[in-house]
């Protein structure tokens, strides 16, 4: 075998000659009187692969080099005879894929195990689409049943049952993915139906009742923004749930649109009921009569909130006038009230005078017809002075009640203590006491001792009763 350097399925080198795709060889004396060939594969699989395609083959490493990593050691699965034929081995026996004439054994298996690393890509490249795209499970198997048509006779070295068992594994679970997918898009179908009739439902409603015209409105665009990313319904039933929605949002715009066509015919005639209003607000401003027109503005103000609103223009320049004839009375009012407390402190003042002068001279113990004298004078300057701030009234009027009180108080005692009738009822004791003092008398004469002492007895009672009644009435 003459050492040149291998060649690969497209490629030649000088003095070499395409390679064969024939399993069977020439004799080698005819090899011997021509050009060295180059290596003979045997039929290759189908259309190479997109993983193949993608997948530039390195070229034969320089002796010595470090080998890349391999699908499967082609050492362990085939080997090249004198001869250069190429054999893989597979459960059913040996079989030629090829024969190498471009060098060693070595890079013979090398060559045909590089076929057989591509076989390995496309199954790989198919396991992984299988996970990652079920949908296409179909499409993935039929490309494994392709390819497992093409192992058994593939021109390659390597694992080549395995190869076939992954691709069988490929096969039948391609099924279970097809049908799982299959029922993960109605699962999936179904959801987004059910969601889009929600929100058609929800369209409905507003488009129907809703009054809340901004919110709904708001409301609507994003069931809107919603429905465009809702996928995977088909074309009649999305069509039909379109049109549901599209109905109920034309049907909110039209009431929409109606009530604010209303609002425009309305809001002309409250703007005249608010000029009438401002009228009135100016032709009070100026009065002095405070607590009426105070309730007369604040009807007016109840008018205005219920009239509702005027054009935005007119209902401002509106409003401005009112606010005006409002402030113009209600700052006339504070103005009058800061001069009404003022008077009313400057009463206040001369109040507690009063009653500092009246303190002293109004004192019913020592003289009670000149605690009266001194009290009347006190009441009658009072009243004269006038009124006082509401928070120092309590405590003013409380002084001069007190005084009240005390000259009261005594005129009560001195009256219970001159009283006819009560020093009547205690005379009325001492008579008792005088007749039960006679009957002990008259009894002792008649030898009666026992009526004598037993009149007495009754005499004492009636003495201490007697003593008690005058104490009460000079205590009063």
């Amino acid at each position: 075998m003459s050492e040149q350097s291998p060649t690969t399925p497209g490629e030649s080198s000088p003095g070499a000659s395409a390679p064969s795709t024939a399993p069977d060889s020439p004799p080698s004396s005819a090899r011997a009187s021509g050009p060295t060939p180059g290596p003979t594969p045997g039929p290759r699989p189908g259309a190479p692969s997109p993983a193949a395609l993608a997948r530039k083959v390195p070229s034969r490493p320089a002796p010595g080099a470090e080998r890349a990593v391999r699908a499967s050691d082609p050492t362990e699965w085939g080997r090249v005879d004198d001869s250069g034929a190429v054999y893989v081995r597979t459960a059913d026996g040996e079989r030629q894929v090829g024969s190498w004439q471009a060098g060693s054994p070595e890079e013979g298996l090398a060559h045909f195990g590089l076929r057989f690393d591509d076989l390995v890509a496309e199954v790989t490249l198919l396991e992984a689409r299988l996970q990652s795209h079920p949908q296409d499970a179909g499409k993935t198997r039929a490309s494994a049943e392709t390819l497992a048509e093409q192992v058994p006779t593939a021109a390659a070295v390597g694992d080549l049952d395995s190869l076939a068992a992954r691709l069988t594994a490929v096969i039948e679970r391609s099924g279970v993915v097809e049908s799982e997918a299959r029922r993960h898009k109605e699962e999936e179908r179904a959801a987004a139906i059910a969601r889009k009739e929600a929100l058609a439902v929800e369209a409905e409603e507003i488009g129907e009742s809703s009054t809340q015209w901004k919110a709904a409105g708001d409301r609507l665009r994003e069931i809107l923004d919603e429905w465009k990313t809702i996928r995977g319904i088909d074309r009649k039933t999305d069509d039909a749930l379109w049109k549901r929605f599209s109905k109920a949002r034309e049907a909110f715009n039209r009431r929409r649109g109606s009530h604010f066509a209303e609002l425009d015919r309305n809001r002309a005639s409250v703007k005249r009921v608010k000029e009438e209003l401002v009228e009135r607000a100016e032709s009070i401003s100026g009065s002095t009569d405070w607590n009426d027109t105070a309730t007369a503005f604040r009807r007016l103000m109840d008018e205005w909130k219920a009239a509702g609103r005027a054009p935005r223009e007119a209902d401002d320049a509106l409003w401005k006038r009112f606010k005006a004839a409002q402030d113009t009375f209600f700052d006339a009012r504070h103005a009058a009230a800061a001069e009404r407390d003022a008077e009313f402190e400057g009463n206040a003042t001369a109040k507690e005078s009063l009653l500092a002068e009246y303190a002293s001279r109004i004192d019913p113990g020592k003289n009670l017809a000149a605690a009266r004298s001194a009290l009347r004078e006190l009441q009658t300057r009072w009243e004269e002075i006038g009124k006082v701030p509401r928070d120092k009234m309590g405590q003013l009027e409380g002084r001069i009640r007190a005084l009240e009180k005390s000259v009261s108080d005594a005129a009560d005692v001195e009256w219970r203590r001159t009283d006819p009738e009560a020093k009547a009822r205690a005379a009325q004791f001492w008579v008792r006491v005088e007749d039960f003092e006679e009957q002990a008398a008259k009894a002792e004469a008649a030898g009666k001792a026992k009526d004598a002492e037993k009149a007495r007895t009754q005499a004492a009672q009636w003495r201490e009763w007697a003593e008690a009644a005058e104490k009460a009435v000079d205590t009063r």
